[in-house]
């Protein structure tokens, strides 16, 4: 029997190698070539593949195009839906993420219980439209949930835990690809979750379940199923240690929506975040919390973020972010103390520790806050991870209010992006971020001057500056 020919595989950016190599020559990452079974070509599926976009394909003048909004299909969960942009979109696929246990498949369950239940009384309601030689879906097959971790028991066991309705959802356990195209093109489902896409291979690979190619393959075969049926897809990815998903970075870039769950999994709180969507707004966050009967959406999500002292504290400042469409206020605190050793320590949780490193040195520069012998460690409250070079002001001010052990004025909200020459940059949809600090009772904020507002805004006290020991002097001022 001839040797099967191996080629080293970028588990990143699916880049290949003809050698293994520490660093990946393409997108750089270290230790991610993993050497993969090369399989052959297969010119029947290419042939069909190239006859069909022959017959589909034509130029067309753009200006010639109407465009046409998306029709969504609610799913029940409003947190969930807001992240998608508004819900389900017909041949649509969502590749969902996050580390095990945090929720993916109890999220995913509620929602098919949510939609079969939808479907099954739309059904109800046309029932005497339809007739015997009709094309619609069969009854009860609107929904499909395929397992490939658990078994039938296991999942209807955890819709009892849930205390879920009884619902025509339809459950496949099934992990060949080929079976699951046929069973999903025969009862041609609205909705089809795969759960989850490492557990899936195809017969026409050799590789094992997990790999690079049955990830690729599986994915782009289920995809093209999806956008020519419209049926809307759901697959769920494994994550790698770091967080990120599992598998070559490709299936990001195949897929319509990438979501992310965010949280730690001893809080009885989740996120969900959406990092790419084609049909709604990117960094979208949804906001549930863990319950005995599944998740729940959090309709406030700024009193999670926020905490309830009963006094003051130094190192707290409250910062109005803005995630996707949705203004939070979220808490920031720091703490800075003595370091007992010749490298003081810099750690930041839920912010960019780089970051913080250039705001020290941009307070010392600029404002002559001294913080080279203190340890400096900075948290975001709840959990949240925060991205958005916004919080620098609010993480400037709970750095000086704890190495002065003074606490910050009560009912002050701030945001701002500090720059390295000192001066407060704007940040997109200020008007918005103080329209929610002053519904949620704060009556001061300081922001970058270019986002002060030209109308006042009823109950809030807004100061404007623009370098950063303009806003410390302001600082002193209210204290």
């Amino acid at each position: 029997m001839a040797r099967s020919k191996t080629a080293f595989v970028c588990t990143e950016c699916g880049a290949q190698a003809v050698r293994w190599q520490g660093q990946c020559p393409q997108c750089q990452a270290w230790n991610t070539l993993v050497e993969t079974v090369l399989e052959p070509a297969a010119p029947a599926a290419g042939s069909r593949f190239a006859a069909l976009a022959g017959e589909t394909s034509r130029l067309q003048a753009l200006s010639a195009l109407e465009p046409r909004e998306e029709p969504r299909q609610p799913t029940g969960l409003d947190e969930f839906d807001r992240v998608l942009g508004g819900g389900l979109v017909a041949g649509g696929v969502v590749l969902i993420g996050g580390d095990p246990g945090i929720g993916k498949s109890t999220l995913l369950l509620q929602a098919l219980s949510n939609l079969a239940s939808i479907n099954d009384a739309g059904s109800g309601r046309h029932a005497a439209q339809r007739t015997a030689g009709s094309t619609s879906r069969p009854e009860g097959a609107s929904v499909i949930y395929v397992s490939g971790e658990e078994s039938g028991e296991q999942v209807a066991l955890r819709a009892q835990r849930l205390q879920l309705p009884p619902s025509p959802l339809q459950m496949l356990a099934e992990i060949n690809l080929e079976r699951i195209l046929h069973t999903l093109r025969e009862a041609r489902p609205r909705v089809a979750v795969i759960d989850s896409i490492q557990t899936v291979y195809s017969e026409t690979l050799q590789s094992a379940p997990g790999s690079v190619a049955q990830v690729r393959e599986c994915a782009a075969q289920l995809t093209r199923f999806a956008k020519q049926s419209g049926t809307s897809l759901i697959l769920v990815g494994h994550v790698t240690k770091d967080g990120t998903l599992a598998g070559p970075r490709v299936l990001e870039h195949i897929v319509d929506t990438v979501l992310y769950f965010e949280g730690d999994t001893h809080s009885s709180f989740r996120l969900i975040r959406a990092f790419k969507n084609r049909f709604g707004a990117v960094n979208e966050l949804g906001v549930f919390a863990m319950t005995e009967r599944g998740l729940r959406g959090v309709s406030n999500p700024s009193a999670i973020f926020l905490s309830q002292h009963s006094q003051q504290v130094a190192g707290s400042c409250v910062l109005i972010t803005q995630e996707g469409t949705r203004p939070l206020l979220v808490e920031v605190q720091a703490l800075v103390d003595s370091s007992q050793s010749p490298n003081p320590r810099r750690l930041s949780v839920g912010l960019e520790q780089n970051r913080l490193a250039m705001l020290l040195a941009v307070m010392h520069r600029h404002a002559g806050v001294v913080c080279f012998d203190q340890d400096v460690f900075v948290n975001a409250v709840g959990g949240v991870k925060i991205t958005e070079p916004a919080a620098d002001l609010a993480i400037l001010f709970s750095i000086v209010s704890s190495l002065r052990d003074r606490p910050l004025k009560r009912g002050l909200a701030v945001f701002g992006e500090v720059g390295l020459a000192g001066e407060i940059r704007p940040a997109p949809r200020g008007q918005e971020r103080l329209k929610e600090a002053a519904k949620l009772g704060f009556d001061t904020a300081i922001v970058p001057r270019a986002n002060a507002p030209k109308q006042p805004i009823e109950g809030l006290n807004v100061i404007a500056v623009e370098r950063v020991e303009e806003a410390l002097e302001q600082l002193r001022d209210l204290a």
